[in-house]
């Protein structure tokens, strides 16, 4: 089946560059070019595309309000694609919130060289977006910031105390060894991730163990994304710093472009944010995550693998299953693309199968 794609950009460099890639790729078709958004309006009135590839910041109309336009009149899978700086990372999360399904960065300089160097991710985030089902894809939540100072700090354990137990005496030599009961979460997921991430993140309550996930998702980025969720979420969320613990309340998201590793000192586990080739195609990767949590935690992690293209990941779960983690699948029918938990169910890497809505209540249970 061939996938026809709408390029909407006002850069007569990109719709050219962009048109060459994809008509270079086996199985997709361009379909239409638009300058801006209310050229793109006219067109599909005419023909309507698979998937539309959208730069958001553009004269006339802005790409966030033709998005929302495009999600209230037909559902359609958008790629978007926004320069690579804090300002075209803050409006992509809005763009992600309100519907779009991916997003490639595309640097201020260089843009010709950068498309053209970067086509497999150009087409593969198309493909991807071509299998998402539009059903499953809803706008983010309409939750308000979360004042986390007016939360009661009686509400997260006393995790002193609990240290305290974990301290155990080696009695042939007297000294201390640290064992650890503290339970932690690894997620991973890519395609459809970001709205499935907020549904979960934003059920939580401060009590709920640690979470070290990662987001396929571009350098400077997942900044932004957590930003927006550590803002509408009663845990904190944070881009993940080289050092940063683990602790319960809080979630942990890899930076794009680097790998996240979770070890462990003693009875605390902390995050290492590493470089390195992409691993399963992806960086960060989630069966780098996920590796990392086998060896580490053991028993003592919760696994769970959710929406996403291809299959980073699959191995990854099989391993933290093996070590005798639990381990959770999301369902197909939840799923916005079901391939990284299809793959890893076809290993056996699944303790359980399960729909989004269960997840955050499997969390707060295993915590």
């Amino acid at each position: 089946m061939t996938i026809e794609v709408m390029l909407v950009d006002d850069s007569a460099v990109v719709r050219q560059v962009l048109s060459q890639v994809f008509t270079s790729a086996s199985g997709i078709h361009v379909l239409d070019v638009a300058h801006d958004p209310i050229m793109a309006i006219e067109k599909l009135k005419k023909h309507w595309p698979d998937v539309i590839v959208l730069d958001v910041e553009m004269p006339k109309m802005d790409g966030i309000t033709f998005l929302k336009h495009i999600m209230s009149t037909r559902p359609t899978p958008v790629v978007i694609c926004s320069s690579l700086t804090q300002k075209g990372a803050d409006v992509s999360m809005q763009a992600m919130a309100a519907g779009a399904v991916g997003v490639i960065a595309k640097p201020t300089g260089g843009v010709k060289a950068f498309l053209e160097e970067n086509s497999k991710l150009l087409i593969d985030a198309v493909r991807g977006a071509a299998q998402a089902k539009m059903s499953r894809v809803q706008a983010g939540s309409n939750a308000q910031p979360v004042n986390k100072t007016a939360l009661s700090s009686t509400a997260l354990p006393n995790i002193r105390a609990k240290l305290a137990a974990d301290v155990v005496l080696d009695a042939p030599t007297g000294k201390e060894l640290f064992q650890t009961t503290e339970r932690i979460v690894a997620i991973g997921t890519s395609t459809g991730g970001t709205q499935a991430l907020e549904a979960i993140l934003t059920s939580l309550p401060r009590t709920c163990p640690g979470m070290a996930i990662v987001q396929h998702m571009p350098e400077q980025f997942t900044a932004a994304f957590a930003k927006r969720l550590n803002s509408i979420c009663q845990i904190e969320v944070k881009e993940a710093v080289n050092g940063d613990r683990i602790i319960p309340g809080r979630a942990i998201i890899a930076p794009g472009g680097r790998h996240m590793t979770i070890k462990r000192s003693g009875a605390f586990y902390h995050v290492e944010v590493i470089d390195g080739p992409p691993v399963s195609r992806h960086r960060p990767s989630v069966d780098v995550l996920f590796r990392s949590a086998a060896k580490a935690s053991g028993r003592n992690a919760l696994g769970i693998i959710m929406t996403g293209m291809g299959d980073d990941g699959a191995k990854g779960l099989k391993e933290m299953h093996d070590a005798g983690a639990h381990t959770i699948a999301q369902d197909e029918n939840s799923c916005v693309v079901f391939g990284m938990p299809k793959e890893a169910i076809k290993l056996g890497a699944a303790t359980e199968i399960m729909p989004l809505d269960q997840i955050a209540k499997s969390i707060c249970k295993y915590g």
